[in-house]
């Protein structure tokens, strides 16, 4: 089961208007196109761990956990604190002051809390582990070139985690996650910069930034979300009358909206944050969980669907009832 879920994010507010003396754009602009306003930005010492951890802690103390009951670490993030190694979940353990736990990253960009959470399910279910700790932490802002409009306006940095236990409850459990790639589509959304690359790249080289063939994502994300989402309703004979709260990556309001619509979820039903913070990828969804924990509009037994799709290109969808207090 989700047993607990926290966020965290940086306090540095960008809104909007910061970009207009930087590039060809406007408020208005990047409104009509992506719906967001404002997202918060990590200070250069800041790290992705750095983030992960805060949101890591309140997460076990929620869940009425000492550090020492978990079991597994593991952690989401495109924008990891070493370029190969090590891990950012090993960085995140040793801060959180775990020893010997085992911790490993899972890449799978802006679906990475999906991909997070199909993990954390099959490892606990099997018995191996009672309590996991997964952590979608994102410095975005590392990775992105400030002269491209098409991206720098879309991103965030945040945090989000949550604790996965085991329930013999069928109404607190994690009921279904399907999780997806095709690497044929890679250079749709990636960083150029690869470690056969020599080390010696001027610090602005910009094959170290975040490249993205927005239109064709746009296209692709409306179209495999759909289906996505339709896929695991009807596996599980839910309609989406049933679900209480959908809670989709926050990469940008027409997409979400474009859903929404197709599926006929009301306005009540959907999540949104992306005006508030962007898209903070693998942390999008724990984030907004989170909004909603905090309103106090999250109660045990509400059924939640998830739905994301990132680079790789990657995608991924769940139905979770919520198992908190």
């Amino acid at each position: 089961m989700l047993k607990s879920v926290a966020a965290y994010v940086p306090d540095k507010c960008v809104d909007n208007s910061t970009f207009e003396g930087l590039l060809d754009t406007s408020d208005e602009w990047i409104q009509k196109r992506t719906g967001i306003k404002t997202r918060y930005f990590a200070t250069p010492e800041q790290k992705s761990s750095d983030l992960g951890v805060k949101a890591a802690q309140t997460a076990i103390e929620r869940a009425g956990l000492s550090k020492e009951e978990i079991d597994l670490v593991l952690v989401g993030t495109l924008s990891p604190d070493y370029l190969a190694m090590p891990s950012t979940a090993c960085t995140l353990s040793a801060k959180l002051g775990l020893e010997n736990t085992p911790s490993m990253d899972i890449v799978a960009a802006c679906s990475g809390f999906i991909y997070l959470l199909a993990t954390a399910k099959a490892f606990v279910e099997s018995g191996m582990y009672a309590h996991v700790l997964i952590v979608g932490a994102e410095k975005c802002s590392s990775v992105l070139d400030f002269e491209d409009r098409s991206t720098c306006v879309l991103f965030g940095d945040g945090a989000g985690a949550c604790v996965i236990a085991r329930t013999d409850n069928p109404k607190e459990s994690i009921l279904d996650v399907k999780i997806a790639s095709n690497g044929a589509y890679a250079d749709y959304l990636y960083t150029p910069r690869t470690l056969k690359q020599s080390a010696f790249i001027e610090s602005c080289d910009q094959s170290q930034t975040l490249r993205m063939k927005g239109n064709e994502v746009f296209k692709l994300a409306i179209k495999t979300l759909l289906k996505d989402v339709e896929d695991i309703l009807g596996a599980n004979n839910i309609s989406p009358e049933q679900i209480t709260y959908f809670i989709p990556h926050q990469a940008n309001l027409r997409i979400i909206q474009a859903v929404q619509n197709q599926l006929a979820f009301s306005q009540e039903q959907v999540v949104l944050t992306v005006q508030k913070y962007g898209n903070t990828s693998a942390a999008s969804i724990p984030m907004a969980m989170n909004e909603i924990y905090e309103q106090g509009k999250l109660k045990k037994g509400d059924l939640m669907l998830l739905d994301a799709f990132g680079g790789g290109l990657t995608w991924g969808s769940a139905l979770v009832y919520y198992g908190g207090d």
